[in-house]
């Protein structure tokens, strides 16, 4: 079996494959505080309580975007999985030309969404990951990596409102009742949901003009369900996606 972690600013994704197969799956919030004796008995009772032993795991595959967190997460799956992770980064073997200025700048999980979009779906495409920052992600019909664009993801807009401002309170990012808020609190999702749908409506149009009509729209990330199913633009809605990456590249790898 092959554990696949996400590092990421707000969350640790983390996923167990048995073959191609993703099984039990985890989304935890990213703990800068926490030390490498605590993540290893965290992973470690996720694994037990998933029925996996640390003898049947062949590996770990792991892309980060936190290095405070990754060096943490190496130790631990060194001390408690007795496993040398594979790390993601430029020397790993990708599959996917980067045709970035500088191809060390791109963040890993950008990276393995893009060779993810490849291999199980199809190009060209752009990938919309709604994660602490939401990024769009441009493959072109070649399957090469073109760059993309970042904007602030919907968390980090919430958290700007409360801090912000003097009376606008923090908010869960729902779906209010109507685009027209009849209260602060349903106002403020609204403009933060559907301000976010427009945004995806809009970068989607700008990235066909650029990548072509037949491109497709692959959504991923802890809020792409929820903003995925007020447009029509989202071809395919995969939460996962950055795991399944992992896994292919972890194969790509061995």
């Amino acid at each position: 079996m092959l554990l696949t972690i996400d590092i990421g600013n707000t969350n640790l994704t983390l996923g167990l494959y048995e073959g191609q197969k993703l099984g039990a799956r985890w989304r935890l919030a990213t703990n800068y505080e926490r030390m490498p004796d605590e993540y290893g008995l965290q992973i470690l009772g996720l694994l037990q309580h998933s029925g996996c032993s640390i003898q049947q795991l062949d590996g770990v595959c792991l892309a980060s975007v936190s290095p405070p967190i990754t060096n943490r997460i190496l130790q631990a799956c060194q001390m408690y999985l007795h496993q040398e992770p594979l790390l993601i980064d430029d020397k790993v073997k990708t599959g996917i030309p980067i045709l970035y200025e500088n191809p060390k700048s791109v963040g890993a999980d950008r990276i393995v969404d893009a060779v993810a979009v490849k291999t199980l779906h199809s190009v060209p495409a752009c990938v919309v990951d709604f994660g602490t920052a939401t990024t769009f992600d441009a493959i072109n019909a070649k399957g090469e990596y073109l760059g993309g664009a970042i904007s602030p993801g919907i968390g980090i807009a919430a958290d700007a409102l409360f801090s912000r401002t003097a009376q606008l309170p923090r908010v869960d990012i729902l779906r209010p009742p109507s685009v027209i808020g009849s209260n602060t609190v349903q106002a403020i999702q609204s403009g933060l949901l559907f301000g976010y749908v427009a945004l995806v409506e809009g970068m989607v149009d700008r990235f066909r003009k650029e990548l072509g009509e037949e491109m497709q729209v692959v959504a991923t990330g802890g809020l792409a369900e929820l903003v995925a199913k007020e447009t029509s633009v989202v071809d395919v809605i995969a939460p996962w996606l950055t795991l399944d990456g992992l896994r292919i590249l972890w194969e790509m790898n061995r």
